[in-house]
């Protein structure tokens, strides 16, 4: 399979415009007779339906949550990046592009990149316009803040809750074309399968949550923007319904999966208390702009943290990362925690996590500024851990956030599958092998309000000449068979263990050897252990309840099938690449002071991996440097 990116000619610079201007546009009279399924709600999902229904599009939008103001975006909170230059502090959009491809270590595509970076300002435009109330300094200009991995302030904010208010604003535009009847809305509704006919995606195969009852829709084209799969840990800083389930079976309908075990550990949330935890809680990024991390220098010191004198702590991102400090990447804050919390300086009851102090910013900047900087997170810390942050340290460890990997997609953002694009975080194209802070609601919101709708005529151009497919399509009929038949499979079980069981017994093997730090032999045992827990899984799974009703249980099941599959590939993805690089880092290829050691002669390529009946096949789309030349990544 050859996989061709569609790169428009010329410089960065002119790509996206030559790109457009070349690009096929459609008649708005015919617009209305093309429908568009977009699965997901989110910052994403909302921003495409909204526009492409605004464009004269059918449009119909998928979440399994009871409304769209639910959907996981509002959890963001640090803020989103964009090259404004509004601190005079040297920024630009070729600075914010190469900050980008660096902190993904050079494993993503120039041109996308670029892309993402060109597009920040109007995107800061586009969202002040529908109201977003982002921080501004006193005479009324927006204000800005850092985040990791950078040494420019770029990133906009609303307080703690950046993500909730962006997605505030995109729902009301959402909603504005439900009420125009542009836009029809299917909350509660999962998708379980895609409907492929000729090669072309035309349309989805759904569960009503509430009812059962399953159901079939079809469409021109279809876009998935189902958010990240990070919850394949179990614990992780995601909410219980997020899943990968969409993507999964989109991967096994012949859309190539990209770089899946490119996964983010962040390193500031709440520690795990006990094994019955559910979820871990994110406490933003941005608090590393004021707090300072450090560990006792003492092992096992049982102290109170304001017992322990200054001498006494070692502030370790100061020390090994000076020129970035508290603000290194997420990756390397992550794993600099981990070998801290290894070597027996962890703090906490179950010392897994480290301190994240605000002492010296109250002394500098008074309680009150930093009140209102990061109020809600220090309130939200309170009610959870019974602490005040504003006296004594916060306790935070490292936890499974963000998916850089995901479907494969071409510079138009559309998967392997003809009609099929995949949006957000559900795709592969802007991160590389590790993403910045912020740049998740900047891709979120770019792909769906000012990319996606500016490709997808390429290809619905040529779809109105052809018939249109109905759901009485013998594809549909074949397809909606399959899911009922898997759903009756996995409830006839009636084995002896729980879901639950099972999501545990595959988190604990996913973090343990796919996570951080992996090694050749860990995820040579991790391939075969998984695969003893799906044997277990689909022999002594017991799912109570029945199909046609409302059953929390059998979404987790049919969830958890897909994660243990996915669990294989990350693992399978991860044995095959010989080298560190990001997020992952192979124990074997690293200097002899912990740093990372890429191979770029063997490995400057995304490696897109085909579903073939239960096994993988590699596929690479090599990765071509014409204006920046890979770099060491270095932050010290």
């Amino acid at each position: 399979m050859s996989l061709d990116a569609k790169i428009p000619e010329g410089s960065l610079e002119e790509k996206w415009r030559n790109y457009q201007m070349k690009s096929k546009l459609i008649n708005p009279a015919n617009k209305k007779k093309l429908n568009v399924i977009v699965v997901g709600s989110g910052l994403s999902g909302a921003g495409a339906a909204a526009t492409l229904a605004e464009l004269g599009y059918d449009v119909q939008c998928f979440c399994y949550q009871d409304s769209a103001r639910r959907a996981h975006s509002v959890a963001a909170q640090g803020g989103i990046n964009a090259a404004k230059n509004y601190q005079h502090d040297g920024d630009s959009v070729w600075r914010m592009f190469y900050d980008t491809l660096k902190g993904g270590d050079f494993r993503s595509r120039e041109a996308n990149t670029y892309r993402l970076a060109e597009l920040s300002a109007p995107l800061i435009d586009h969202f002040t316009q529908q109201g977003v109330p982002f921080a501004r300094e006193y005479g009324g200009v927006l204000v800005n803040r850092s985040f990791g991995g950078v040494q420019v302030q770029r990133t906009f904010y609303a307080r703690g809750q950046t993500g909730q208010q962006l997605l505030m604003a995109a729902y009301s535009q959402l909603y504005k074309m439900v009420r125009a009847k542009k836009v029809t809305m299917f909350p509660r509704t999962e998708m379980l399968d895609l409907v492929v006919v000729d090669g072309k995606a035309k349309g989805i195969i759904a569960r009503d949550l509430v009812s059962g009852e399953i159901k079939r829709f079809a469409a021109d084209a279809v876009v998935l923007a189902t958010g990240g799969y990070s919850r394949v840990f179990r614990l992780s800083t995601l909410a219980i319904g997020c899943n990968g389930s969409a993507l999964w079976k989109a991967h096994k309908r012949g859309a190539l999966f990209a770089a899946p075990s490119f996964t983010q550990i962040h390193p500031t949330a709440l520690p795990q208390s006990s094994e019955a935890q559910s979820k871990l809680t994110l406490m933003s990024e941005s608090l590393r702009n004021d707090g300072r991390i450090w560990v006792p220098k003492k092992k096992e010191d049982t102290r109170k943290a304001n017992d322990i004198p200054e001498d006494e702590r070692d502030y370790y991102l100061e020390r090994r990362y000076p020129s970035f400090g508290n603000l290194a990447p997420r990756d390397i804050a992550s794993r600099a925690a981990k070998d801290r919390i290894d070597a027996g300086f962890g703090i906490g009851r179950l010392k897994n996590a480290v301190y994240l102090d605000f002492k010296n910013a109250i002394e500098k900047f008074g309680a009150e500024t930093i009140k209102d900087r990061y109020g809600n997170l220090f309130k939200m810390y309170k009610k959870i851990t019974g602490v005040d942050a504003y006296q004594e340290p916060m306790q935070i460890s490292p936890a499974a956030h963000f998916s850089m990997g995901g479907l494969w997609v071409d510079y138009e953002l559309m998967t392997t599958i003809d009609g099929l694009y995949a949006i957000g975080e559900c795709n592969f194209s802007d991160h590389g092998a590790n993403r910045l802070g912020a740049n998740s609601l900047l891709q979120a919101s770019v792909d769906g309000y000012f990319i996606l709708p500016n490709t997808i005529n390429n290809y619905l151009a040529s779809e109105l000449k052809n018939e249109h497919v109905t759901t009485e399509h013998p594809e549909f009929a074949k397809a909606e068979k399959e899911v009922m038949e898997y759903i009756n499979r996995v409830l006839t079980i009636n084995g002896t263990k729980t879901v639950d069981h099972f999501h545990r017994e595959l988190g604990k093997v996913m973090w343990q050897e796919c996570a951080m730090s992996r090694n050749k032999k860990g995820l040579e045992k991790a391939i075969q252990q998984i695969k003893t827990i799906r044997e277990e899984f689909w022999s002594d799974v017991k799912v109570t309840g029945h199909a046609n009703e409302m059953n929390t249980e059998l979404e987790k099941a049919l969830r958890l099938a897909d994660f243990i599959e996915l669990g294989i590939l990350m693992c399978t993805d991860a044995l095959q690449r010989n080298e560190s690089c990001g997020a992952h880092f192979r124990e074997e290829f690293q200097t002899e002071d912990g740093e990372a050691v890429r191979a770029d002669e063997d490995y400057s390529y995304v490696s897109a991996w085909e579903y073939m009946d239960g096994e993988f096949k590699l596929h690479k789309e090599e990765l071509t440097f014409e204006f920046v030349q890979p770099s060491i990544r270095s932050y010290k």
